[in-house]
């Protein structure tokens, strides 16, 4: 195998200081960064969906990909023939939405992709620019690849209803594709495809998980089983203040005024996701329960199907 031209990070070092590791201004080339002994993640465009490569002497395993900016699969792939003599050997896809998928065809000459089964069903359908999976799974999958073994879980219906986690033990490194955001942060800018519940339940979960020491967000640097639980602190508060000012006729104009989340003012992206995220909180609960009978025995006045944000008195029985 050629050598490798990026030095080593230590497991502590990431988590104490993973400003080292975000993604750069956008004036710097792209480049990849190595997390652990086998683990190295693109670093390029801000912002953009990270990719994920494992590298082991009989081939590599790459993880998701992005076409926004220079750091695109195509570089991926130049930059893999490089460093290394050994191909891609596995493809993998950690749910459908394109931004973090895109362009991963480029290695369909050696490797073999594999997503869950919805992901396929969602790829096909709606014709995302992809590698269409060969090998599809349910609930768990093992990768085993030069004497490394990666496992693929399914969780149900969290961000998306084929979203994965893929564990690496060995290395103690949890890739948690936009469930995670480093430090005390939203992840997600909104919950418009999203299980709430389901996602609650996860996030417990995977910051539980055995082997674990550095978990790789979808987005930006990494981070650790902490920021699992502090984002799971925020979506159980939201849903539950949301649910309580619907189950009290407010309207989603009164409830975007009353959700203030002022005791999670000092998490990332609040300032900007913080409306969307309401809305989209709102919308799910909306569908999620059926409210108490209005004074004329009915429910349909006060919520009435496809009504849009900002129309006078949605929710409330006025």
């Amino acid at each position: 195998m050629k050598q490798r031209l990026y030095s080593g990070l230590l497991i502590s070092g990431i988590a104490l200081g993973q400003g080292a590791l975000a993604q750069n201004s956008g004036n710097e080339a792209p480049r990849l960064v190595q997390i652990s002994d086998s683990v190295f993640r693109t670093v390029h465009r801000p912002g953009a969906a990270n990719s994920n490569v494992i590298v082991t002497d009989e081939g590599l395993i790459v993880v998701d990909g992005t076409c926004r900016g220079d750091g695109d699969p195509t570089w991926l792939k130049q930059e893999l023939d490089r460093l290394y003599d050994v191909p891609v050997k596995y493809v993998i896809l950690s749910h459908d939405h394109e931004d973090h998928i895109c362009g991963l065809q480029v290695f369909d000459d050696t490797a073999v992709t594999v997503s869950h089964a919805l992901t396929r069903e969602h790829i096909v359908r709606e014709g995302r620019n992809t590698s269409i999976p060969d090998i599809v799974f349910e609930e768990e999958m093992e990768i085993h690849l030069g004497g490394k073994k990666l496992i693929l879980y399914y969780f149900g219906p969290t961000h998306s209803n084929n979203l994965i986690q893929i564990h690496f033990p060995e290395e103690g490194v949890l890739i948690a594709p936009d469930i995670a955001r480093a430090e005390k942060s939203l992840a997600l800018p909104d919950f418009r495809d999203a299980n709430i519940d389901n996602l609650i339940d996860t996030l417990g979960v995977l910051s539980k998980l055995d082997d674990v020491e550095l978990v790789v967000p979808g987005h930006w640097g990494p981070t650790n089983q902490q920021s699992l639980l502090e984002y799971r602190d925020y979506v159980v508060a939201l849903r539950d203040r949301v649910l309580d000012e619907m189950m009290a006729g407010a309207s989603i104009e009164q409830i975007l005024e009353r959700v203030t989340m002022d005791d999670f003012s000092d998490y990332g992206n609040i300032d900007i996701w913080l409306r969307a995220n309401i809305v989209s909180m709102w919308d799910n609960m909306y569908r999620y329960r059926e409210p108490n009978l209005d004074d004329a025995g009915d429910y349909q006045t006060a919520y009435p199907i496809g009504a849009s944000v900002g129309v006078t008195g949605m929710g409330s029985n006025e």
